[in-house]
């Protein structure tokens, strides 16, 4: 794959930071997961579920690595041989805990000088606030705008933060490691969750930004689009998004309701000032169905449709389907289904490299590789440094 022969030391914890090397572990980078001796990264404690005494949490953010338990303070050595030995580091730390533990940027660079520092944190480079996922839906204002105008503020149903800044973390990296293959320098890199949060809020703050409008809870519903939302069919609900006039128009013909013809429906512009008056009459219409008649229909007119799958619906319908869902095998827990990058390249689809490790699974393994002997390893595992 495209990282090979690049080394990350992933010294980061929880979601963010680990499914950041996960993904680069995915592109072929040799990850190297450093947890604390004894407990380790907190989600692996973080179910039920469990398969083989690992939680499935922790198995979702660190397949493809290796780890090693090591102790940051007493493991000194350890840890700025490893950093000698990484292109990539990544982290989760706040600035004060960094200094103690020797990790900042300014004392990294000093250990090697070309190394990409990665820090990702709650609120940004120059804030010793944390900030977990909840937190920063809800003071983005992405809670604000989640849930029916009626109900209280609303959480998207998964740590969706975390995810979105794991992503900016890897391309960020990425483009990184471009300017150091051209000009051999290293970079420091922060990301943080509320600026991704912000970011992600696009059209919605833009909203703000260029209308002045302070966005507020509309449900189902599409801020800039009608229709694109959710209806009530005779038997279920699907989601029917209209995405341009043409679409309205065929949508219309098939439905063959005079109300729906009317000029003030023509385009988005105008369905945007009448949508009170415009979606009753839609969902009058859509709810003398079944949903198999709509989403069979829509469907062959090429207009944007889908049935609201649960979870294990849609990951045996088009997860196992699609080859992004395959079956590994685990140490303890043995064969698991467990999910791939979701990146096709050159037509294949990127192996796993290694099972999510036990804890401290390879510490002798990275151990030896660093240098020290088997001497050296007990004495380091009998005094806690490992």
């Amino acid at each position: 794959m495209f990282l090979e022969r690049i080394t990350v030391l992933d010294l980061s914890r929880v979601l963010a930071g680990p499914l950041a090397g996960s993904i680069l572990a995915d592109l072929g980078a040799e990850v190297i997961k450093v947890e604390k001796p004894g407990t380790g990264d907190e989600t692996r404690g973080w179910g039920p579920p469990f398969a083989g005494g690992e939680a499935a949490y922790y198995m979702s953010a660190n397949r493809g690595k290796k780890s090693i338990t090591l102790d940051l303070i007493k493991g000194k050595d350890v840890l700025h041989k490893l950093i000698n030995k990484s292109d990539i580091l990544i982290h989760n730390f706040l600035p004060a805990t960094q200094e103690k533990l020797g990790i900042s940027y300014e004392q990294v660079k000093k250990i090697k000088p070309d190394i990409i520092w990665v820090s990702i944190s709650g609120f940004g480079p120059f804030s010793n606030r944390p900030g977990y996922d909840i937190i920063i839906q809800a003071m983005s204002g992405l809670m604000s705008i989640t849930g029916k105008p009626e109900d209280e503020p609303m959480k998207v149903g998964v740590a969706i933060t975390d995810v979105l800044t794991a992503y900016t973390a890897v391309y960020a990296t990425i483009a990184a490691l471009y300017r150091r293959e051209k000009e051999g320098k290293g970079a420091r890199i922060d990301v943080s969750l509320m600026d991704t949060s912000l970011f992600s809020l696009v059209n919605i703050a833009y909203n703000y930004l260029i209308g002045g409008l302070i966005p507020q809870r509309m449900g189902n519903q599409h801020p800039n689009i009608v229709p694109y939302q959710l209806f009530r069919a005779s038997d279920g609900y699907l989601i029917i998004g209209i995405g341009n006039d043409s679409q309205w128009k065929k949508f219309v013909d098939f439905l063959n309701v005079k109300a729906l013809k009317d000029s003030k429906f023509a385009t988005n512009r105008d369905r945007l000032k009448n949508r009170e008056e415009l979606i009753p009459l839609i969902q009058r219409e859509i709810e003398r169905k079944p949903m198999k008649f709509w989403l069979e229909n829509l469907e062959k007119l090429n207009i944007p449709c889908g049935p609201v799958l649960n979870v294990a619906e849609s990951i045996e319908n088009f997860g196992v389907k699609s080859g992004l869902i395959t079956e590994k095998n685990h140490p303890t827990a043995g064969s698991i289904r467990i999910m791939r990058n979701p990146g096709i390249y050159d037509g294949k689809r990127a192996p796993i490299k290694n099972h999510p490790p036990l804890l401290g699974e390879n510490t002798r393994e990275i151990l030896t590789w660093l240098g020290y002997n088997e001497k050296e390893i007990e004495q380091m595992k009998k005094e806690g440094i490992t």
